[in-house]
């Protein structure tokens, strides 16, 4: 019977539940736009550094990511082939490349720069660049034997272009000096800008001739899909010997991680907001509403029932409009994070980013499914205080008030 009467009761007060119906949608809207943009941002910062710099999973010597920068020679890994080859069985794995890091100078004729560099295998890395922005020229090819791609601050700083020859001066493993001449086939331009500032990159043959070792530094793991990065790391873990480590995108990208924090604590306190805004605007107009009922809820306990019916009374109307707002918000959300994100959002680089990009709104499950609980409870919860005032207010004041 109280069912009825709460949705008989909601479209009789048409002004007022409409008002309230605004609030929640509005609310359950705006919780699905702001959560889909920020889940956005998660998985584009994601791909691009899997695609421009880590992939999804590297293999190297422990305390390589700690001490390695500065002595690569030192934590090679001797046998890469068949390491990589063992690895690329697995089914969750696309590929495996092996990456040789070193340090030196790059000269231009008339000046040194020093850079990080990194031998590659040049179509596997291609493949797996796919956030590689090639401002000019092209990306390596395993045909390049002396060719080399270079950041695009390291293109700045030396005046270089393409087809230029420079000269990379490095350390053998053995502690000898050794050069290459090399020509510069593609600048490029990553994610990240002090990457771009002093990273080249040079075919895996030359790198090894270079340092005169057959060894490599990492082992780049490309997967089928990011979904499977926890998965396949500990199968890949299972299957390394003693003295070698794997560590996932997020393990290696300290900025993706912060940033992930960072807009995960900034979507709590929107939610908040979002939550007492709702609260209070849903609580304001059922304030008003039971005062103009106060006559009507008097002749329902006249009539003989009790102050917990006219409680629950009141509370299920909130509830059944918390229901209808919340999917009434989850719909327009959903439609309106289709059609932006159909258009897209032009954003600017990040912090220390090089390249922009264009933002949607992702949907997903557990964002509409918390936007359109937080409706719910939020109607539901404003309800609770002006329904225990009027509960407890007497039958004989209550009847005064009617209209």
């Amino acid at each position: 019977m109280l069912y009825k009467l709460a949705l008989r009761n909601i479209f009789r007060q048409r002004v007022r539940s409409a008002v309230t119906l605004a609030a929640i949608v509005f609310g359950v809207v705006g919780l699905i736009l702001s959560g889909g943009f920020v889940q956005d941002i998660f998985v584009q910062l994601g791909e691009a550094i899997i695609q421009s710099e880590t992939g999804h999973v590297q293999v190297f010597r422990e305390g390589f990511r700690e001490k390695g920068s500065r002595q690569p020679e030192r934590y090679l890994i001797d046998d890469p082939k068949s390491i990589a080859s063992m690895i690329a069985k697995e089914p969750l794995v696309s590929e495996v490349s092996t990456r040789l890091s070193f340090s030196g100078l790059l000269n231009n004729g008339k000046r040194d720069l020093a850079i990080v560099g990194e031998g590659v295998e040049p179509d596997k890395e291609a493949r797996l660049g796919s956030f590689l922005k090639m401002l000019a020229g092209r990306q390596l090819a395993d045909s390049d034997l002396f060719g080399t791609t270079i950041g695009q601050g390291v293109a700045h700083s030396l005046g270089l272009k393409i087809g230029d020859r420079v000269t990379l001066l490095m350390n053998t493993t053995g502690g000898a000096l050794n050069t290459i001449d090399v020509e510069v086939v593609g600048i490029f331009q990553s994610f990240s800008r002090d990457f771009d500032a002093r990273a080249i990159r040079i075919p895996l043959a030359a790198a090894q001739e270079l340092m005169a070792t057959p060894g490599g530094n990492l082992l780049v793991v490309t997967l089928h899909r990011t979904a499977d990065t926890d998965v396949a790391q500990e199968r890949i873990k299972a299957l390394l010997p003693a003295g070698l480590e794997a560590r996932s995108w997020k393990q290696l990208s300290d900025f993706y991680e912060k940033t992930l924090q960072l807009y995960d604590r900034q979507f709590g306190v929107l939610q908040l907001i979002i939550l007492v805004m709702v609260l209070l605007s849903v609580a304001n107009t059922v304030n008003m509403s039971a005062f103009e009922r106060m006559g009507e809820f008097g002749t329902l306990q006249a009539l003989g029932n009790t102050r917990r019916d006219v409680f629950r009374l009141i509370v299920m109307e909130n509830v059944f409009l918390g229901l209808m707002g919340g999917a009434l918000g989850a719909v327009i959300g959903i439609v309106l994070a289709l059609l932006i994100s159909a258009i897209g959002i032009p954003m600017p680089p990040p912090p220390s980013a090089n390249t922009g990009y264009t933002a949607m709104i992702r949907l997903d499950a557990g964002i509409v499914a918390s936007a359109f609980l937080i409706g719910v409870v939020a109607a539901s919860l404003a309800a609770i205080f002006p329904a225990r005032r009027v509960s407890r207010t007497e039958v004989v004041e209550a009847l005064r008030q009617r209209t």
